[in-house]
């Protein structure tokens, strides 16, 4: 037995005589790569082994969030459409007798009622197992012992008002935000026509042609690099680069704020230009209106609704729809079905469309209004000679009838 021991023990020590040997060798740092090999695979394998469980439990996973996600997808669809601006034939068909019908039959392609699918589905089906149970236990299909589910419904009489002014409050939070966000974006499109007509209008040396027109692009660039920038899944590039040179086009791109990088290209084109001081401390002026802009467009981006007030809403609207089926047996019985989703699918929807306008820049028409700057730029360029013209021939007209004591000239 001795012996055994003796050589068994010789033979884990064998390394020991390998490294005697070979004294010159290093100590590896690391592990060699054959071992990492081997942890690796031993790894892969315990993965391996558990991954029938782990599979059905992600089958089950995406099984349950296959409808969220499509809503999700839906939602988002619609969050990216193009809006447009009003015309008068837009409003006639906006205010129209039959507008009630046509939105009752475009409700399938709604975004907001295809987003309130997962919940009502969810708190729906709540309310028929719940009706199902209850009919059970009634028809004695279930043990005795087995209460049936009913409550009194003063609670819910006395917490309606205050999910009302919830519901109330958090909407109108939400228009607010919408109301800002329209306000900051007339500014902006307003400062925008204004310095880009002070530009053409005040720089009339024929030596800054080339600057002249470097910052009228720059201009018109400027509300489609903040519209890129306040909506999600923008594609900046493609917006931009019928507007800026390449060269002007990478550093935009390159930098962490767009917009504000536009406004440096503005403010040094203005120095450049060979202008009177007091001049172009007026069109610097003209800044303040973009950085304001941006400021608020900004500040509505980072800073939501407080997230507890928009969770206290959810909250609340989960807990009374779980519960709704078991106010409203003793009254209604298999009526609570329909009624849970009436009650879901009108309340939710309220709290769904406050979501939906706290983030306001995509319900805004903002591709079309900074189409809309782009077009008043070119047509006060085109129309600029022509009206000159027309003005001078106005004024030398005058001049020619009259004198400058007030009597006509001979």
């Amino acid at each position: 037995m001795k012996q055994s021991t003796k050589l068994s023990l010789s033979s884990h020590f064998i390394p020991k005589t390998i490294l005697k040997l070979h004294p010159t060798l290093p100590f590896p740092s690391r592990p060699p790569k054959s071992l990492s090999f081997k942890t690796i695979s031993c790894l892969q394998s315990q993965t391996e082994s558990q991954s029938p469980s782990q599979s059905e439990s992600l089958t089950l996973i995406s099984i349950l969030r296959a409808i969220p996600d499509w809503a999700d997808r839906v939602k988002e669809r619609g969050m990216k459409q193009k809006r447009s601006l009003y015309n008068h034939e837009k409003w006639v068909h906006h205010r129209s007798s039959l507008r009630h019908i046509r939105h009752l039959l475009s409700s399938l392609s709604s975004r907001v009622i295809l987003s309130l699918i997962p919940p009502v589905i969810a708190f729906t089906s709540v309310a028929v197992v719940i009706a199902s149970y209850n009919s059970a236990v009634d028809m004695h299909w279930l043990p005795g012992f087995l209460p049936v589910l009913r409550a009194s419904s003063l609670p819910y009489q006395l917490t309606a008002p205050a999910l009302a002014l919830l519901l109330v409050f958090r909407t109108e939070a939400s228009y607010s935000r919408y109301e800002e966000g329209k306000k900051a974006w007339t500014k902006i499109i307003a400062g925008t026509n204004d310095f880009a007509r002070m530009v053409i209008s005040g720089v009339d040396n024929a030596a800054d042609d080339f600057i002249k027109d470097a910052l009228l692009r720059y201009i018109m660039a400027f509300p489609v690099a903040l519209k890129c920038h306040v909506i999600y899944d923008s594609d900046i590039d493609r917006d931009l680069q019928t507007l800026l040179d390449g060269d002007d086009l990478e550093i935009v791109l390159n930098s962490k704020h767009p917009p504000r990088c536009i406004i440096d290209f503005i403010s040094q084109s203005l120095q450049l230009l060979t202008v009177e001081e007091t001049k172009r401390n007026m069109l610097e002026s003209e800044i303040s209106c973009l950085h304001e802009g941006i400021g608020v467009c900004d500040q509505l981006m980072g800073i939501p609704i407080p997230l507890s007030y928009t969770r206290l809403t959810s909250r609340f609207l989960v807990l009374w729809h779980l519960t709704l089926p078991v106010i409203l047996w003793d009254d209604c019985h298999w009526i609570v079905v329909p009624a849970t989703f009436i009650s879901a699918a009108s309340l939710f929807c309220i709290e769904e469309v406050g979501v939906l306008i706290e983030e306001p820049f995509s319900m805004l028409a903002l591709d079309e209004l900074c189409s809309l700057v782009q077009s008043n730029i070119h047509e006060t360029i085109r129309n600029q000679k022509v009206i000159q013209t027309l003005v001078a021939a106005k004024r030398k007209s005058h001049s020619c009838q009259h004198s400058t004591n007030g009597w006509p000239n001979s």
